[in-house]
């Protein structure tokens, strides 16, 4: 049984097993920039109930707890408790090789501040923890360019690469390209 635990980014940001108390804030962060929330979270049905498809999110993140299935963190500010976005490794994965899939939403007013970058090294640091190699995919839509550049960024501090060939994901019935980046982590990687 592996929880998902609370872990300290730096002095200004801390990142907590991800829960339903974090909805309100979440889709008011949605409404703000629906348009980096969908790049975000493609998965999301615009012309649905979005604020029950997060809250259905939420839910399933909280029955996978300690399953080590997944692993999804609310991003907050370490003096107010202020949402700042959300970070997780999931189970959707691309790669036969990958265990988890890497991906981050950052609210508009923290953006440009290396806060996903950094979310995300303290997170493969503790993966790194791990007494066998985790491998975790980040896919990245070639129009993405802030994603593909931090995508990239990751995987020079990270040793890991991106395949040359584009893979499709399906997304409310279309496939999309993707751009796939690998990172290997732990004692062997």
């Amino acid at each position: 049984m592996v929880e998902t635990p609370e872990l300290r980014v730096d002095d200004r940001i801390v990142l907590r097993p991800a829960t339903n108390a974090v909805l309100v804030a979440m889709f008011e962060a949605y409404q703000e920039d629906v348009e980096a929330a969908q790049t975000a979270l493609p998965w999301l049905d615009p012309d649905d109930d979005v604020r029950r498809q997060l809250r259905d999110m939420l839910y399933d993140i909280e029955a996978q707890g300690g399953t080590d299935t997944l692993h999804f963190w609310s991003i907050h500010t370490h003096n107010t408790n202020e949402f700042v976005g959300l970070v997780g490794l999931g189970d959707e994965l691309q790669s036969l090789h990958a265990d988890f899939n890497l991906g981050y939403w950052v609210c508009r007013a923290y953006r440009q501040q290396s806060i996903a970058s950094t979310c995300v090294d303290t997170i493969f640091t503790w993966l790194s923890e791990r007494n066998t190699t985790t491998t975790v995919e980040i896919a990245v839509h070639p129009h993405n360019q802030a994603g593909l550049a931090t995508a990239s960024a990751i995987c020079q501090r990270w040793n890991g690469e991106r395949l040359a060939e584009f893979i499709g994901i399906e997304f409310n019935e279309r496939t999309v390209p993707h751009h796939l980046h690998l990172v290997d982590l732990g004692p062997e990687a």
